[in-house]
């Protein structure tokens, strides 16, 4: 079969390609937020349709939650698994969109033109690349080059609460050789990556009470408990002065970098100045003790997402607030176990909880991290492919973000995954104004057929 007529094919579509991926980003499937389950549910409805458009068996199969979309072809050669998740984050702040969050546009920039939109970089663009690249296929070849299972998420973005139970209870028909995943990025924004480590992750919840209405801040300010004070006083300990984060016991199971690894990355010269400049910032906040790249590859983190008390609208009220909550979630590392790291952050938040004030959880998802095996031909095929492709050769790399369902795969159906992805440093996932290089979407189409052809060479 002829890889050049694939790719060509690949060039001339490129427009219609991009109107489909705009027409599925207008749909606001906000997986974590109930107004929006009927958008979720039409736009599983969507790649039902255009998957059937390529002549797969698929089918909108429900969930506790938002449908798995699961699809099937047949043919020659391996079996893959191709995962991808239709849900996007919520949009606020909406007032700092240059553009309403579901007209995506394609947009003029410094860097090049951008489809501008939520869910352009996570993760509908991403995962269109993977379907374009199939109907381009079938448009030369009359049908795909191997066994293709399609299983696409609308719950990744809310923790994926119904993954699990779903992928043991369909576990015999989802089973292959392989899964590919497209939910992550180039390396320094140029240079294509298999990432092969992911961190964990734990997210939870808490609200301080302290008296039980909020009060006039004149009449008892100074003698009444301030929870919004208690809060922020534990979270302003979470660190010493060298980054370490004081959660006691975190970082067991925190694995030491062999000097080996170490030179693979040092070799990759990232640049953590333009790394950080791209948002404004310019010195590393991690642990002092560690490099820049190992911060965000290889260590655990705290962060504190979300804080927020008392009156926060226009204007000033001296309110002495009720209450004082906060959102906190932890990358992990290794084998760190989240639910001891659980265990052990609410034990350290409780010990520091002075008299007259009570404190409420709210458990969220956790997950350890993941480490790739790489030992599957299919890996290194990849990896020449993706060379073949794009100016820089690619790499085998790390990832600071976490994608439970590659665990998973290995967990609970026992194959390797492999994850790869077009996404740049720059394109504000999960922030206002996300956006996706055309560029991006363009050779990350072409991409996925190099690699379908290696794969399935022979």
């Amino acid at each position: 079969m002829s890889l050049d007529a694939v790719l060509a094919r690949i060039d001339t579509d490129l427009p219609a390609a991009t109107d489909r991926l705009l027409e599925l980003l207008r749909i606001p499937s906000i997986s974590t937020d109930p107004a929006y389950k009927a958008d979720c549910d039409r736009a599983a409805d969507w790649l039902v349709a255009d998957l059937a458009s390529l002549g797969v068996a698929v089918e909108k199969r429900p969930t506790p939650g938002h449908p798995m979309v699961v699809g099937h072809v047949d043919g020659p050669g391996p079996h893959i698994l191709f995962y991808g998740h239709y849900d996007v984050q919520p949009v606020d702040p909406l007032n700092l969109w240059d553009r309403e969050p579901f007209d995506p546009a394609l947009e003029e920039t410094a860097k090049g033109t951008v489809i501008r939109g939520r869910g352009a970089a996570d993760d509908k663009g991403q995962l269109m690349t993977f379907i374009e690249a199939c109907r381009a296929w079938k448009a030369e070849h009359g049908s795909l080059p191997c066994k293709i299972t399609f299983f696409l998420e609308g719950e990744e973005e809310s923790g994926s609460p119904s993954l699990v139970p779903f992928m043991k209870e369909n576990a015999d028909e989802l089973k292959a050789e392989l899964a590919l995943i497209c939910d992550t990025g180039l390396f320094q924004s140029k240079t294509p990556a298999i990432m092969t480590m992911l961190r964990g992750l734990l997210g939870e919840e808490l609200t301080i009470t302290g008296p039980d209405k909020d009060l006039h801040s004149g009449m008892y300010g100074g003698i009444a408990r301030n929870p919004a004070r208690v809060l922020t006083k534990i979270l302003g300990g979470l660190f010493d002065d060298e980054g370490v984060i004081q959660v006691p016991e975190l970082y067991e199971g925190v694995p030491v970098l062999s000097d080996e690894l170490k030179a693979q990355w040092e070799g990759l010269g990232f640049d953590d100045k333009a790394f950080l400049g791209d948002v404004g910032l310019s010195i590393p906040a991690g642990e002092s003790s560690v490099t820049p790249l190992e911060m965000i590859w290889a260590r655990p983190t705290a962060e504190i997402n979300g804080i927020w008390s008392g009156y926060t609208g226009d204007g000033f009220k001296t309110v002495l607030p009720s209450k004082a909550h906060a959102k906190i979630s932890f990358r992990l590392v290794g084998t760190q176990d989240p639910e001891a790291i659980r265990k052990n952050f609410r034990a350290w938040v409780e010990a520091q909880l002075p008299a007259d004030c009570k404190i409420a959880w709210k458990d969220h998802s956790c997950s350890p991290a993941s480490q790739m095996s790489i030992e599957h031909p299919g890996f290194e095929a990849a990896r020449q492919a993706l060379s073949d492709e794009w100016p820089d050769p690619a790499a085998y790399a790390g990832c600071g973000g976490s994608i439970p369902i590659a665990g998973y795969f290995k967990t609970i159906l026992g194959m390797d995954a492999m994850l790869v992805g077009w996404g740049k440093d720059d394109d504000q996932i999960h922030s206002p104004n996300e956006k996706y290089d055309l560029e991006s979407f363009h050779k990350g189409i072409r991409s996925w057929a190099r690699i379908l052809e290696a794969m399935t060479r022979g």
